[in-house]
This record gives structure tokens, C-alpha cells and sequence, in this order.
């Protein structure tokens, strides 16, 4: 096998063998391949023949599929590349029978990529793992009942371009058009689920878990989420989110279910801790799987893409019956255990879209010309196993008393349950939500640049992120298109990026990686 695709790469060159550092064996990562290569086929197909709204939900759930720590399954894969080639034989029937083949509807061989001249294969890289993370948000917000043909078009646009012999010059452009296509996409799930499940309110959640059933949800899906709270409600059974699932608590569609108690554990790289032994089912709704330990796999469930050999799996017609049944079978704690946050916080604060910042603009705008506010720092991005994240949990410590953190994803679990005080009415840690809400802070950043009349660069506003996989990766290429500059990114960077382009990134757009907390600090403030 060889893959590069998330921050734990082996060596920080890619993971060889049998096993990646993830988990997957080197026979699922062989399959995930054969289905890029798949997608690339059918998206040439349709170059000359007209797709539909089932082949985007293919191009979509497939290219999600792909995505690190959502399938560890190499059957449930290659069912998927069998779904990719009977609608390519559907969109293009006379192909597969033609004497005269002309190539054009042939699958991808992959290895043309990871075996290309170093520049090639880092662009191709950026573009790819750019686009499964933008199928991850469109896969989220079509299951709402939203699309965008824009977006759609792009994801063929751009699994064609990878079948290409082209140059740097040529693919640059595309690459910072999957930013481009990234911020029309957050914006269509930030909609799909504000107007799903109203706006977001500030909302204190509890670490506590109540003694008897529960069920503990954690992934990205609010959907699933809902299902399950229906299914649930008057059964006795408590329901707790975990890692990304956390700004669930407040939309006020979900907080309204009594029995949504509160959050379980931290982020995703600590689930093998923290479910060990844990008397509830879990259901795993999107991609932060780990492979499961032997002493909580009996209660594992998982649903939409996500899939494990050997865990039970809820189909489309969304029955969590068997969830359900073993949150009962398991019955609980017999009393109540109140866990604590890294820092020893009992409690979590969640809630600050940018419906609830922006209503306060005028506020923070004259809190920041009074001089109350010196400095907004948006500190979010993945977690992750890698020694140094404890970077940002000292930068956090650090910041002075006279500025205001914005987070997201599950980073902010480093420093989430730090009090650090208020300023003027507000929380100087301001969470505002999921990965898949990073819209929200760019939406506020460039209100504040409106407010004070200059560009985004010029904000008393720094960036420290830090990812994992590629959900970061198209995050990063929406900031880069926006002209945002000064950057900082770690704990380490990405390994598919060339010296070239990486020289190219720090040139354009000043990209640095992160060092120490206080030097940094310092730099920041400057």
C-alpha cells in the first residue's frame, strides 16, 4: 500500500506495508484506490453524456467513502466501486460492448499518480484529498435535501483533471478552484442546517453522564442524531454526543429532546480509551472511526459510509432497533460519573455561529475600538495522536486576558474546558461548532473586515489551525483562495506537499509552521 493522505503518515513520508497507522490494511487502502480510479471513469463517462442526480450521489458517497477513518471494510468498498461501474454502464451502456474502445469511460490507474514527478503528484494529491473532504460536506447537507450543481460539477471536474497529463501551471488553477468551490459548499450545509434545525444558541453542556441506558453518537451527521432522538424519546435511554457531535446541543431542534443530556469524552483519537469498557452503545455516524478494541467492540454501530468488518450496520431505512436494544441490554451506570475535560473543566460552552457573533457585531466592533479587545484568534482543526498538539493548549493558555479565541472541530477539546474569563458580556473561548462549520468563521472574519473597512489581512486577527485529514485540506484551500495570508499550520506539514509547492504556499500566501507557543504569540501580536 502507499497513502499520504492524512497528518499521522507514517515517517511523515507515507504509510508501506500492510498496515497504515490509521488502521486500514493494505487490501482496503488497494480497494480505495481501485475506487478513485472508479469515480475518475465515471466522471470522464459523463464528459459526453449526461449525468443525474443518482450518478452525483454516487460521485459523492464514493469519493466520502475514501476518506480517512471512515472504512476499514475492503467488502463494503468494493460494493461501492461495484455501484461506481453499474451506473457508468448506465450512463454509457453501448461502452462496455464497443470493438472499438476509445478510452475515454476507462477507470484510473492510480499508481500513474503516486509514481508521477514529485510537483505533479503533490498538486494531484492537494486536489484530491481537496475534494473528498468538499464530498464530505456536500454528502452532509444532501442528506438534507440540499445540492449544488455548482459544486456537483466541480467533484467531475476535478476527478477528470486527475486523469490528465498535465503541468504545474495548468493544475495550480484548479487546485485553488476546489477553495473556491469548498466556500460555496459549507455555505450550502451551514443552510441546510440552520434552516433544518434553527440557529445555533450559546449553550453550557454538561460532562456528566447520568446513571442508566445511553447511547453515546458521536461523527459529524446532526441527522442521524435527530433519528435516533425520535427513536428514543420515552424509552428510558439518555443519549450523550461525543467529539465533533458536540454543537449539537445547540440547535435548538435537537436541544429541545430532554433526553439529550450532555457530552461524552473527548476527541476522536481517544476513543479507544475512553469507550473501553463503557456500559452503552456507541453509533458512529461519519468518518473518526478507530478500529475498535475487543473490550467495547460488541457495542459498536455504525451507519451511513462509515464501515467496520464486524460491526453491526444501520442501513438507509434508519432502524437503530439494535442500538437501541443494546443500550438497554447494557443498562448503564448504576449511578451517576461526572468526567472531566483535558484541563479538569466539568463543562463545555458551545453555540457561537456566526448567527449568534454577528448579531453582537456592532459590540465587538466597539469593544475592539475601545481597546477591550486587542486581538481575535481563530485556534481549530483536527486533533490528532501526534506529540506537539499540545501546542495548542499552551498557545490557549498563553493568549492575554485582553483577546478572544474563536474555535472549531475537535481541536478545541485541547483547551475547551478552560475558563480563561470574559470580556465585555463575552466568553474569551468562543466555539463555533464542527469542522463542517469553518463557513461561519469566514463569514465573521469578513463582517469585521466590512466593520473596519480594510481586508482580512489587516484584522487584529491571527489563525492557528492544525489538521488531520481532508476535510483540513479543503478548509485550507478555501483560506487560500480568499487571499488570506500569515497562517499558521501544524503540529506538522502535510507530506504530500513538494518543495516546490510548499515554497510556493510560503511565498504567496506566508504559510508558517507552528514552533513555540510564546514565540509565536509574540510574533502574532507584533
Amino acid at each position: 500500500m502507499f497513502c499520504f493522505q492524512c497528518e499521522q503518515t507514517a515517517g511523515c513520508n507515507g504509510c508501506t506495508g500492510k498496515r497504515g497507522v490509521c488502521g486500514k490494511t493494505a487490501d482496503v487502502a488497494k480497494a480505495q484506490d481501485e475506487l478513485t480510479g472508479a469515480l475518475i471513469g465515471l466522471a470522464k463517462t459523463c464528459g459526453n453524456n449526461p449525468k443525474t442526480a443518482d450518478t452525483d450521489r454516487v460521485i459523492i458517497e464514493g469519493l466520502f467513502t475514501t476518506l480517512t477513518n471512515v472504512s476499514f471494510n475492503e467488502e463494503t468498498v468494493r460494493v461501492m466501486i461495484e455501484r461506481v461501474e453499474e451506473e457508468k454502464s448506465r450512463i454509457a451502456p453501448g461502452c462496455g460492448t464497443c470493438v472499438a474502445k476509445c478510452g475515454n469511460t476507462d477507470n484510473y490507474d492510480m499508481e500513474q499518480i503516486w509514481n508521477a514527478d514529485e510537483d505533479i503528484r503533490s498538486l494531484k494529491s492537494l486536489l484530491l484529498f481537496g475534494i473528498r473532504g468538499v464530498a464530505a460536506y456536500a454528502y452532509h447537507a444532501m442528506v438534507l435535501g440540499y445540492q449544488s450543481e455548482e459544486v456537483n460539477f466541480f467533484l467531475y471536474k476535478a476527478l477528470a483533471t486527475l486523469s490528465m497529463d498535465l503541468g504545474m501551471e495548468e493544475l495550480l488553477p484548479v487546485v485553488l478552484e476546489t477553495g473556491k468551490v469548498n466556500l460555496t459548499c459549507m455555505e450550502l450545509l451551514d443552510r441546510a442546517n440552520t434552516e433544518t434545525y434553527g440557529i445555533p444558541k450559546p449553550t453550557e453542556v454538561s460532562l456528566k453522564v447520568e446513571k442508566g441506558p445511553f447511547i453515546v453518537v458521536t461523527g459529524h451527521d446532526l441527522r442521524d442524531l435527530k433519528l435516533l432522538l425520535e427513536q428514543t424519546e420515552g424509552k428510558g435511554i439518555n443519549i450523550y454526543t461525543h467529539g465533533e457531535m458536540l454543537p449539537a446541543h445547540a440547535y435548538p431542534e435537537l436541544k429541545k429532546y430532554g433526553h439529550l443530556k450532555g457530552n461524552f469524552g473527548t476527541a476522536w483519537q481517544n476513543q479507544q480509551k475512553e469507550f473501553a469498557d463503557l456500559p452503552g452503545a456507541i453509533l458512529f455516524t461519519t468518518n473518526c472511526l478507530m478500529p475498535p478494541k475487543e473490550s467495547y467492540a460488541d457495542r459498536v454501530f455504525s451507519t451511513e459510509v462509515v464501515s467496520y468488518p464486524g460491526v453491526v450496520h444501520v442501513d438507509d431505512g434508519k432502524d437503530f432497533t439494535p442500538v437501541i436494544e443494546k443500550a438497554l441490554e447494557l443498562g448503564g451506570f448504576e449511578e451517576d460519573r461526572q468526567y472531566k475535560g483535558i484541563n479538569g473543566g466539568e463543562k463545555l460552552t458551545t453555540g457561537f455561529g456566526h448567527g449568534t457573533i454577528l448579531q453582537a457585531a456592532d459590540q465587538i466592533v466597539d469593544a475592539v475600538k475601545a481597546g477591550a479587545i486587542r486581538h481575535f484568534f481563530l485556534v481549530g482543526g483536527c486533533d490528532g495522536a501526534r506529540k506537539g498538539r499540545n501546542y495548542y493548549t499552551e498557545f490557549v493558555k498563553q493568549t492575554p486576558a485582553d483577546t478572544i479565541i474563536l474555535t472549531l472541530a475537535c481541536g478545541k477539546y485541547r483547551f475547551n474546558d478552560l475558563d480563561l474569563g470574559s470580556i465585555g458580556g463575552f466568553p474569551r473561548i468562543m466555539d463555533m461548532g464542527q469542522c463542517n462549520d469553518a463557513y461561519g468563521a469566514i463569514k465573521v472574519a469578513v463582517a469585521l473586515a466590512e466593520a473596519f473597512d480594510c481586508g482580512v489581512n489587516e484584522l487584529p486577527l491571527s489563525m492557528v489551525l492544525s489538521w488531520y485529514e481532508q476535510k483540513a485540506v479543503c478548509i485550507l484551500l478555501t483560506l487560500l483562495h480568499l487571499g488570506i495570508k500569515n497562517i499558521y499550520l501544524g503540529p506538522s506539514l502535510p507530506a504530500f506537499l513538494s518543495p516546490n509547492v510548499l515554497q510556493y504556499l510560503v511565498e504567496n500566501y506566508q504559510i508558517s509552521p507552528i514552533g513555540d507557543p510564546k514565540e509565536d504569540l509574540e510574533k502574532m501580536l507584533g
